[in-house]
């Protein structure tokens, strides 16, 4: 089981603009790592990939924390219209992972079925 997240069905909570992870409300992407913790998403990161898309995509440069935390699974809510991209490298780093992507609303219901080792990265708009 994956820490505060394993020990209770929905914790996880959210809307448009915002998700509450354990009664803590969040108005940016978040991280939600394999012992609980939660982080901001670093979005920064891959603002040089959004030239190349519509919005800014999940990119490689964001998970190099997958290869130190080793999740068994990955869940990736792509916003709430379903408007983040992920890049091609970052798909094949999410390859060696199980992994799943798709609107968060969807991918919340996810996070608070899932067990085990998981990482959970919540894009909130869009």
């Amino acid at each position: 089981m994956c820490g505060l997240m394993s020990k209770s069905a929905g914790s996880v909570t959210g809307e448009f603009g915002w998700v509450e992870v354990n009664g803590v409300r969040y108005g940016y992407d978040i991280i939600i790592h394999t012992n609980g913790r939660v982080s901001r998403r670093e979005t920064e990161l891959s603002l040089p990939y959004r030239s190349e898309y519509f919005h800014t995509p999940l990119s490689e440069a964001e998970l190099p924390f997958l290869l130190e935390e080793r999740p068994e699974r990955v869940i990736i809510g792509s916003g709430w219209k379903g408007m983040m991209s992920v890049t091609p490298k970052a798909t094949e780093l999410l390859e060696g992972y199980p992994f799943s992507m798709q609107l968060t609303d969807r991918a919340i219901q996810q996070v608070n079925q899932a067990e085990g080792r998981f990482v959970a990265i919540l894009h909130l708009t869009c």
